[in-house]
């Protein structure tokens, strides 16, 4: 293992002069553009070379609009970021839009309340060309719409981005593990609901293997899979399905977990942590997204 198999994930809020930590996910904060800055160059000075960037917009309407504004919060910190450290850094950046929508659904929702998946692929393929506009080296898709990779690919290779990569969310479960993330971006589904409909049956890893294959049809660049620790099975299982790379989202319920039970002297926190990143990586992720990251680095 090595620091480039990590993806630092941050959290930016439009607005902030300074950052605040996260309450469910200790350690984590959501950043200024000023101390997003001041971590990504730690990352990069303990040899992490890639980062992704999910926003919390200042404002949110019924379209999501702030997802693909120019001026959007992930736009602007992935030109702050691209200004900063050019191509030394590789910027991902979360294209969705519940984090943007004042629903909370990760797509536009219809007169039944249902999300509406074709409208909503139009959307993100203006996501997907405001952010390649603002720099960024990859897009990472996470709304867990029918055929997203195909329609942000032909929508960044038209506009003149084919070099723009796609990271592809193909596994990605209804999980009861991101919790503390959806503290962290601010987000709730308003009247209850969930996200059931789109997201993957974690009984079922037959599907998770179909819609790894349909990405890769579509031209993602990358799959991933998430949660990871939960699912090292389907890791294995993915890593030998594909010849493209296999990233795992080590996500907030599992870091929250190893830090809740680390404070209260149940394990050793840093131990367990190392332990969780070999095994998805004996699993057969070629790199891992973990809040663990910087400490995990520097025990390397």
């Amino acid at each position: 293992m090595s620091p480039t198999d990590f993806i630092m994930p941050y959290f930016v809020l439009e607005g902030a002069k300074e950052p605040k930590e996260i309450a469910s996910l200790e350690g984590v904060s959501q950043h200024s553009l000023s101390s997003l800055i001041k971590d990504v160059r730690e990352c990069y000075e303990s040899g992490i070379k890639a980062v992704i960037i999910f926003g919390i917009p200042a404002n949110k309407d019924l379209m999501g609009s702030g997802a693909y504004a120019r001026d959007g919060v992930v736009q602007t910190a992935a030109r702050e970021i691209r200004d900063h450290f050019g191509d030394d850094i590789v910027v991902f950046a979360d294209l969705c839009l519940d984090e943007y929508t004042d629903h909370g659904h990760c797509g536009l929702i219809d007169q039944s309340g249902r999300v509406d998946n074709d409208s909503t692929l139009e959307l993100y393929q203006k996501i997907a060309i405001s952010q390649a506009e603002a720099g960024v080296h990859f897009v990472a898709p996470s709304g867990m719409m029918d055929g997203q990779v195909k329609a942000i690919r032909s929508a960044l290779d038209e506009s003149g981005f084919d070099e723009v990569g796609v990271l592809a969310y193909a596994v990605k479960y209804a999980s009861g593990l991101y919790g503390p993330f959806r503290d962290a971006v601010n987000v709730q589904i308003v009247g209850g609901g969930d996200r059931k409909g789109y997201q993957q049956d974690f009984r079922n890893s037959r599907e998770s293997l179909r819609e790894v294959r349909l990405d890769v049809s579509e031209g993602a660049d990358m799959v991933m899979v998430k949660p990871a620790v939960t699912y090292l099975d389907v890791i294995a299982q993915v890593r030998e399905l594909v010849e493209i790379p296999v990233c795992a989202y080590h996500v907030s319920g599992e870091y929250a977990m190893i830090k809740a039970a680390s404070n209260l002297g149940w394990i050793d926190g840093d131990a367990v942590a190392l332990e969780q990143m070999y095994a998805i990586k004996r699993a057969g992720a070629d790199v891992i997204i973990s809040y663990f990251a910087k400490e995990i680095v520097s025990s390397l």
